[in-house]
């Protein structure tokens, strides 16, 4: 197996976007460019694993499946503007006995999708828990989404829609409806993130910055899946 990489400088490795080490890796006969460390928080069942199950093999984990324990990782390659992106995806326990072990690997995350559970209110009150976590924690760039799980659970619903955003937009960060069930929104989300991370790590002084919000909704509109009751 070989391996090319065009590696930064060892000052590099240490600042900003130099975790973002462009690579060219054979791993399982799956080729990539360029990697980035994704983490999935939350409270315990508000889908985090689903959702993750969901963009990795297409599937949905119905009936009762046995919680995460500590935490897990699943590795995915998607295309993002030519480029072969990994995305190492790592599922967290929600329970408090955990919280520790999550904390390790915040500082290791160049991005944070943090679910709740559109029928469970505690999930949602909790966000901003786990915001000031991820503040205490986390990369100072990281990116961070926010994510209302289960909107297939309409009759159910005791978060509203508005309630998302409006606690998103006060946090400066983008937002969505997600069902691992139906798979709404699950590729937009995990693809936004990989184009964001994709962008930081590969943009010239001179080029216009991403912009997540903007991409999000025209991608909503183009695939007609915005919102669902």
């Amino acid at each position: 197996m070989s391996t090319r990489k065009a590696s930064l400088t060892d000052k590099q490795a240490k600042n900003g976007t130099s975790k973002y080490v462009l690579e060219r890796c054979a791993s399982v006969n799956e080729y990539y460019d360029i990697a980035f460390k994704v983490m999935l928080l939350g409270d315990s069942a508000v889908g985090k694993t689903c959702v993750l199950v969901r963009f990795k093999d297409g599937a949905f984990l119905g009936g009762n499946f046995i919680a995460t324990v500590g935490i897990d990782f699943r590795n995915k390659v998607v295309d993002v503007d030519n480029l072969k992106v990994k995305l190492q995806i790592w599922d967290t326990a929600g329970q408090e006995r955990f919280r520790s072990v999550t904390h390790a690997y915040y500082r290791d995350a160049q991005a944070l999708l943090l679910i709740y559970d559109i029928t469970n209110k505690p999930s949602f009150d909790n966000i901003r828990a786990w915001l000031t976590e991820i503040h205490e924690y986390a990369q100072k760039d990281v990116v961070i989404m926010l994510l209302g799980n289960k909107s297939d659970m309409a009759a159910e619903r005791v978060v509203k829609t508005e309630e998302g955003e409006k606690l998103a937009k006060e946090c400066g960060i983008p937002f969505m409806e997600t069902s691992a069930k139906t798979g709404v929104n699950i590729e937009l989300a995990f693809h936004a993130v990989a184009k964001e991370l994709k962008h930081r790590a590969t943009q010239q002084p001179n080029d216009p910055k991403f912009k997540i919000h903007e991409y999000i909704d025209s991608q909503k509109h183009k695939s007609g899946c915005c919102k669902q009751a």
